[in-house]
């Protein structure tokens, strides 16, 4: 496992693809904070399914190439006001999409197929801005039945924050199965969690359900608290007034630069 954060971020290559989690779901913030501070450049996000403060300080940063997503915001703190601003003067690629075109993506990555049907598509103003999703009519069937091809989702890297993994890479993720979608269809999965456990997490019945297996992690780093102000399950709840503080700061290019320099120092302290 990763000695700490940084080492951690390192492993993810200027250029890559990178999956990152809805807001609710372990979003790995003490790994944004590193990717600013090692200025990883040129990154696509693939937000599972939608994005949030993650996406808008990598985009702040300039770190940000293109983002794949059905959504940029900060929830009740309003819209994300660096993805706004860069998608107003062009300054980055967007790929628009929705929830279920996300996960039919990663879906077919992890099935080893070059795509998946969906149907829900048919009839969205969506088909006219995204040239990859192919329309077919349904091979198998004997009347005209169109049908929505989506390729598959392949991220460079997958990356998040949990509770707690163990000494073998195993990591609990409860319920979130969109952070084993992620892993499934990545080339690596990077993890920063609250605490290392010294159980082997697939040997207890009541947590290996909720396990993601070592064979999907790449490698794990303890960072206690890395989703804030983001929440955590059953760990901490969203600090609501800091991120209403980032979305006022972030407002201006002056703002985020102080809010990021603020965040900077007390890391460094």
């Amino acid at each position: 496992m990763a000695t700490d954060v940084l080492a951690l971020a390192a492993q993810i290559a200027p250029g890559s693809a990178v999956a990152v989690p809805v807001d609710y779901a372990g979003v790995s913030m003490a790994m944004t904070h590193a990717l600013i501070e090692l200025g990883t450049k040129d990154l696509k996000l693939i937000c599972v399914p939608t994005g949030g403060m993650q996406a808008d300080m990598l985009i702040g940063a300039g770190q940000v190439r293109a983002v794949e997503t059905s959504a940029v915001s900060l929830g009740e703190a309003g819209g994300a006001p660096r993805f706004n601003a860069a998608v107003k003067e062009g300054r980055i690629g967007l790929q628009d999409a929705t929830c279920p075109a996300i996960h039919a993506g990663l879906m077919a990555a992890q099935k080893g197929v070059p795509f998946m049907p969906m149907r829900g598509l048919i009839g969205s103003d969506l088909l006219r801005n995204r040239p990859d999703w192919t329309v077919i009519d349904n091979p198998i069937s004997d009347q005209p039945d169109p049908i929505v091809l989506i390729p598959a989702i392949h991220p460079d890297t997958a990356i998040f924050h949990a509770p707690m993994a163990d000494r073998e890479g195993n990591v609990w993720i409860g319920r979130r199965r969109e952070l084993a979608a992620m892993a499934y269809a990545a080339r690596q999965t990077l993890v920063t969690v609250e605490r290392i456990v010294e159980t082997r997490l697939l040997d207890d019945e009541k947590l290996a359900a909720g396990t993601l297996p070592g064979l999907y992690v790449t490698d794990v780093a303890v960072a206690e608290k890395g989703a804030w102000p983001y929440g955590l399950w059953g760990e901490y709840p969203t600090d609501q007034e800091e991120i209403a503080r980032y979305a006022k700061a972030a407002r201006s290019d002056e703002g985020f630069a102080d809010y990021i320099g603020a965040q900077r120092a007390e890391v460094m302290a």
